[in-house]
């Protein structure tokens, strides 16, 4: 009889503790379903929630204790009400709370689906949806603030509730690397690397008739249309190919790696990439900037050829090879590729004030010879000869350095260098006239 007796008892004990668990799922399910909780309900709420706890021991009655606590900053915020401030819902729902959050309702999402009984995954579905706009404004406000690593949290937390908004993992990876959490940002960045995200979209432009402003219709081409074919509010349609991504990712975990002194494993990720994406040339120029950083520039150079066999009109490129071979003092190939940045791209500022630098150069052969010639029959001749040579360099370097400042007329550099040249053909109006400005 005893026996008897105490499995009665214990089984009476099982099932008060069964009630009270299901008493106080009840509850909360009775709040959260409320339109407009109020601030007594979210005390109940959370004081239920307690209660729970200790009671909730089944797989899904822990899984639905999980959710509910995970959905207790949600209904904080509906008690708010309508005219609740993105600043009052930020206080609840900071970083760390959005990423409990995102736990509690993937874990539901997971079981839910283990199980293939769905009570409340549209709903779950539906809220991500609600205040996934709201949390993003919140990581942006972060980012303005410079909260870099509250604001990667939130976003990651973002992508972890919407994986399909890969997007969110790369700014998280980014404002890691702003945040110098480089451990999280390789995190993210090798996350983005094992599923080869490129980041590439097309955006759809059009042209409002009213205002004549060309506005973006994002990446919706169906409401682009519409307003084109059907409701006739836009015209010249136009489509924009955004670049590829993965020469970022693949140059940050490169640079993040030189840092750490794993020079080769940057050079590894890099090459690693490139094999399984041969036709992406932003990783071709990450390759191309990590040799740059390592001063290999026989490396680099051969690289930058390499991208210009594709594309031979990159006047950066081109450029760059100037500046390589200007610096190992190679003048005659250094001019030859500032002259051709230039005629890619007659607006290269850079390139005539390179270019002008570069003849500047000889200037000071002049003026040493110049300075040592005693003043004998032949070293007058030989200083006249020099002093023209000299007026000719400039003369040549003039245009250049005139057209620099007209594209730039802000520049010290230019305006300086230009003061100088003026002075020295003796050109005084011109020089009164800059020195005025």
């Amino acid at each position: 009889m005893k026996i008897k007796h105490i499995v009665l008892a214990s089984a009476i004990l099982v099932s008060v503790s069964s009630f009270a668990q299901k008493d106080e799922l009840k509850k909360l399910k009775k709040i959260y379903e409320k339109t407009a909780p109020t601030v007594n309900d979210v005390s109940e709420y959370k004081a239920t929630l307690n209660a729970l706890q200790p009671l909730a021991t089944a797989e899904s009655d822990v899984v639905y204790y999980g959710f509910y606590k995970a959905m207790s900053p949600i209904v904080e915020i509906m008690s708010l009400g309508l005219t609740a401030t993105p600043q009052q819902k930020a206080q609840i729902a900071t970083p760390s709370v959005v990423s409990e959050v995102e736990k509690g309702l993937n874990a539901t999402l997971d079981y839910e689906k283990k199980v293939g009984k769905k009570v409340y995954t549209d709903d779950i579905l539906a809220k991500i949806a609600l205040f996934k706009p709201e949390l993003l404004n919140a990581a942006i406000a972060l980012g303005d603030a410079k909260k870099y690593k509250e604001s990667a949290s939130l976003l990651h937390s973002i992508y972890q509730l919407d994986k399909k908004d890969v997007d969110m993992l790369f700014y998280a990876a980014g404002y890691s690397v702003n945040a110098e959490d480089y451990e999280k940002a390789i995190e993210y960045y090798n996350e983005l690397k094992k599923i080869n995200y490129s980041g590439e979209s097309i955006i759809y432009f059009a042209t409002n008739k009213t205002s004549k402003t060309e506005e973006s219709f994002g990446d919706n081409k169906s409401l682009r249309d519409i307003s084109v074919n059907s409701a006739k509010t836009h015209e010249k349609p136009r489509d924009e190919k955004t670049p590829s991504k993965r020469g970022e990712i693949y140059k940050n975990i490169a640079l993040i790696l030189v840092q750490k002194g794993k020079t080769q494993e940057a050079i590894s990720a890099v090459q690693e990439a490139r094999k399984v994406n041969p036709d992406d040339e932003s990783l071709l120029m990450t390759e191309m900037d990590l040799y740059l950083k390592m001063n290999d520039f026989d490396t680099y150079t051969k690289l930058v050829n390499e991208a210009l066999a594709k594309n031979p009109n990159n006047a950066d490129l081109v450029f760059n090879l100037g500046v390589v071979a200007g610096n190992a003092n190679k003048l005659d190939e250094a001019e030859k590729h500032y002259k051709k940045a230039i005629e890619i791209n007659p607006n290269y500022f850079n390139a005539y004030l390179n270019y002008s630098e570069l003849k500047l150069r000889a200037d000071e052969k002049f003026v040493e010879e110049m300075n040592k010639l005693g003043t004998s029959e032949k070293d007058n001749k030989r200083y006249t000869f020099l002093k023209s040579e000299r007026e000719k360099n400039f003369k040549s370097i003039l245009p250049y350095l005139e057209k620099a400042y007209d594209l730039e007329p802000t520049n010290d550099a230019a305006k300086k260098t230009l003061l100088s040249v003026y002075n020295a053909l003796e050109m005084t109006d011109k020089y009164k006239a800059l020195k005025a400005k």
